[in-house]
């Protein structure tokens, strides 16, 4: 990505698809050049959240909301160190942002941060035809960045494909850290981070949890190191078949038995650790609005979501694995993807979409209430064995 800073008249900017089509329209944001996935996002709010998304590494990410940069840009509702996103499309940014909690706009933002958008695109068109021809590599071009078509076309071509990217280290923290119990201390939990949101280990600490975040190349000793009562996989960017080392680590934990909570990311790795393999959506699931069945009790959630891959798994048997039984716990009713897997003979259990919801809707928290019981249920059952052995 190569950049300059925003104007104040917006220049001439094109978005270049991969099968040729193109959009025109003005810079918005720095003024330059990027590659990346072009995807859409459904959701027609927290458009903060998403470009501070670590799962959006490496996309150009289009908004089908027409209104963005309404209500500015804040500090409080990052979730993360910066924004992720390759690129930016967006029909009709605002002139000026209107809420109390602002400090600048989403232009200044994007500018600051070097992140290349083009506003003015008829979103509606480029969504339906990303839903009709798949997700796919774009090239955003505005300043002296713009050329020749053929040869514009030429580059986002040989830009990287998502199919066999490995990226969950290039997002994560490289260093542990810890966040701390709001209130009493009751467990510990290592979380790997592979592009973890800031909002998820703020919601286990509210549950009286110390969360031990940990770099995505750490190894099975490391997350041991920490004494963990449950141990936690992220959600995160890439392809799931090329990461290899964290579904070692996640082997490594199903073998022990500690209780084991994966979301989005961390659900995938978890198939693969179960034998399953996993494949690239079509368009993939980004939004705020994606109705999941609870397959065990018939309850439909509304949920938020953020993956192109998905777990292969059969949605109508118990499969038997390495590690005990498994079956499919959540199901997408917009085109049956798998949505959770929940083993039934070891304390572990994942879901494809976004329990901690920033922004979003609330339905899926009592699944963080669901691993503080696996963990007590642990807790309970050792502190059994070991006064049975006293005896």
């Amino acid at each position: 990505m190569t950049t300059s800073p925003g104007h104040t008249t917006a220049a001439p900017a094109v978005l270049v698809l991969e099968d040729g089509r193109v959009f025109h329209g003005r810079a918005y944001g720095a003024v330059g050049e990027t590659f990346g996935e072009a995807v859409f996002a459904t959701g027609m709010t927290g458009y903060q959240e998403t470009l501070t998304d670590p799962s959006y590494h490496r996309q150009v990410v289009v908004m089908t909301a027409p209104h963005i940069g309404n209500t500015g840009v804040n500090d409080e509702d990052m979730e993360s160190r910066r924004i992720w996103v390759a690129g930016y499309v967006v029909r009709d940014p605002a002139r000026v942002p209107s809420n109390w909690r602002s400090v600048r706009t989403l232009d200044e933002e994007l500018s600051a941060q070097g992140v290349v958008g083009i506003s003015g695109v008829d979103t509606r068109a480029l969504t339906r035809h990303l839903r009709e021809r798949g997700a796919m590599r774009a090239g955003v071009f505005s300043g002296a960045a713009l050329g020749d078509g053929a040869a514009l076309l030429e580059r986002v071509r040989s830009s990287p494909a998502m199919t066999g990217a490995d990226l969950a280290a290039e997002v994560a923290t490289t260093e542990p850290y810890v966040v701390p119990a709001i209130g009493e201390k009751r467990l510990t939990v290592a979380a790997v981070d592979l592009g973890i949101k800031g909002m998820t280990p703020y919601r286990m600490a509210e549950r009286g949890i110390e969360v031990h975040v940990l770099p995505a190349t750490s190894t099975l000793d490391e997350v041991y190191a920490t004494a963990p009562d449950g141990v936690f996989f992220s959600n995160g960017p890439g392809d799931p078949a090329a990461a290899d080392h964290p579904v070692a680590v996640m082997r490594g934990v199903l073998e022990r038995g500690t209780p084991l909570f994966g979301i989005c990311f961390g659900n995938q790795i978890l198939g693969r650790a179960l034998g399953f393999g996993t494949f690239k959506l079509k368009y993939g699931h980004r939004g705020i609005n994606q109705p999941v069945k609870d397959l065990a009790t018939g309850r439909v959630e509304v949920t938020a979501h953020n993956h192109g891959f998905a777990v292969d798994a059969p949605l109508d048997q118990v499969s038997d694995t390495p590690y005990g039984r498994v079956e499919v716990s959540h199901v997408c009713l917009n085109d049956n993807v798998v949505e959770g897997l929940r083993l039934l003979d070891r304390p572990a259990f994942s879901v494809q979409y976004h329990p901690e919801a920033a922004a979003g809707p609330h339905d899926a928290a009592y699944l963080f209430d669901r691993f503080v019981e696996l963990m007590r249920d642990d807790n309970r059952r050792r502190v059994s064995l070991m006064e049975g052995q006293r005896a």
